[in-house]
């Protein structure tokens, strides 16, 4: 057991990131002892504080090395909506607060980890069995790490976003604290399941709706069925309407340049190039699904792609809509092709075991996901021009896919939206983690609450100094930055 996460996991960017092993032969008294030993080691308090160190990297410098590789006419608009506000700024700075997080205390206890687990990146989406279920939906920063880099995350994501939406201090302290009691609640109720029970463990629409229900009162019930979507209409039909348009009675994509061009607005050269690659691209994924997969995706045929611009830390990487038809017009799938480059954290957890950036994310998505989307998978071209990665993951553009704006919550829904969303990362980390000893670190008590919410209002200070860094870079002319879109 190491005080720093370089103890317990290996900060060496040589080192591999494999996950905690844990033998069957252990048993529960033993694997909570485990926990025990490192609450010994690792006191909970001592995860409160956060004192920058004294050689912190420039928090700009990252930035800029992580945008290396990037398409560079896409860079402005990555940092233009980074300069939004400061937990946009957030989102898009998963690579400096990995810098920090190593540093901090770990136990040493590993888990998949989301790796970029703030608010935004939890939401609705449709299970296999179309059943609407509330999840972790972004994996490209999964790797194995400490367990505690993404509740911290999380906590500071959550103190941001109530500053941002004016909340006082006492505020927002009961709502980092109830989400991270949330999250040692549930570790600790799924420390007494067994293996095959958390992992069929899924949170459906219909417990999230009944919750909500239950607590809210009649403005905020309107909110939640608002900006939670209490339906089934966020679907990939309502994508295909809103995403093309009619040319010479074929459906096509429409263009909204820069954030969406299609073929029909690339030069003729670069069109035949992208088509050619995205083509090669789709055929080759496929062999990464399971076959009855296969055979369901061989149903449909490409006709049309175009450059998309997503999210904020994902700006500047290659990502394509590819517009899927089977055999009638209404019979339409979409696919999004995006690239994957290493984890923001694997420089300080290690670099992934897996060859291919792409399978990396998928493989982690598998095993945090309580149920994944049935086209994702990856694709691996080796180096390309400029030694760009040729490495890429695949899934549907939407399926009912739903995230709420944490910017529009009162401080009671953003506590309960908090908890909701520690709940599900909880689960996604007792899959892979050792939940008994997790459990047993964490405790009955509120220490570790109370010591994750002391260092998410000091994270959260930081934060604001980084925005005022990028914003101060943009005035010297050191980065360009382009207006958010409105």
């Amino acid at each position: 057991m190491g005080g720093t996460a370089g103890a317990g996991t290996g900060a060496s960017a040589t080192a591999v990131a494999l996950l905690d092993p844990l033998p069957a032969s252990l048993t529960p008294a033993e694997r909570a002892a485990r926990g025990r030993t490192a609450r010994s080691a690792v006191p909970r308090s001592s995860h409160a504080r956060y004192e920058p160190a004294a050689d912190r990297p420039d928090p700009i410098a990252l930035l800029e090395q992580q945008a290396a590789g990037r398409v560079p006419e896409l860079l402005p608009i990555r940092y233009g909506r980074m300069l939004a506000s400061p937990f946009a700024f957030l989102r898009g700075a998963a690579l400096p607060m990995a810098s920090d997080l190593a540093a901090t205390p770990s136990t040493g206890l590993t888990a998949q980890a989301c790796g970029d687990g703030h608010l935004s990146n939890f939401g609705i989406f449709a299970s296999p069995e179309r059943r609407l279920v509330f999840d972790i939906n972004d994996f490209d920063e999964t790797l194995p790490a400490p367990w505690e880099w993404d509740i911290k995350r999380l906590a500071v994501s959550a103190e941001v976003a109530a500053r941002g939406n004016g909340l006082r201090h006492a505020q927002r302290l009961e709502i980092v604290r109830a989400t991270v009691g949330r999250y040692r609640a549930t570790m600790r109720r799924l420390a007494g399941l067994g293996s095959l029970d958390v992992w069929y463990l899924h949170t459906e629409l219909d417990e999230l709706r009944a919750q909500y229900q239950a607590i809210l009162d009649k403005p905020e019930r309107r909110l939640a069925g608002e900006d939670l979507a209490w339906r089934r209409g966020e679907d990939s039909m309502r994508a295909f309407a809103k995403l093309t348009r009619l040319v010479d009675g074929a459906p096509r994509i429409a263009a909204d340049p820069p954030l969406l061009v299609p073929l029909a607005a690339m030069p003729a050269a670069q069109a035949r190039s992208v088509q050619t690659q995205l083509t090669g691209i789709i055929t080759s994924y496929q062999r990464t699904l399971q076959s009855d997969r296969q055979f369901l995706l061989s149903r449909f045929r490409v006709a049309d792609i175009a450059r998309q611009v997503v999210g904020i830390g994902s700006v500047g990487l290659r990502c394509w809509i590819i517009l899927l038809l089977g055999s009638s017009p209404s019979d339409r799938l979409f696919l999004q092709v995006k690239e994957a480059g290493p984890a923001a954290g694997s420089a300080f957890a290690g670099a992934s075991a897996y060859a291919s950036q792409g399978e990396r994310v998928v493989a982690g998505q598998r095993l945090m996901q309580a149920a994944s989307d049935i086209f994702l998978g990856w694709y691996r071209a080796g180096r390309g021009a400029r030694g760009r990665s040729g490495d890429f993951y695949v899934r549907q553009l939407r399926d009912w896919k739903y995230s709420p704006a944490v910017s529009a919550m009162s401080d009671r829904t953003m506590r309960l939206y908090g908890e909701l969303c520690a709940g599900a990362l909880a689960r996604a980390h007792a899959r892979s983690g050792d939940r008994i000893a997790i459990a047993a670190y964490l405790g009955s008590s509120t220490v570790f609450d109370t010591a994750i919410a002391e260092f998410a209002s000091a994270y959260a200070d930081e934060n604001e100094h980084d925005y005022a860094c990028l914003a101060a870079a943009v005035r010297a002319g050191r980065i360009a930055a382009r207006k958010p879109e409105a």
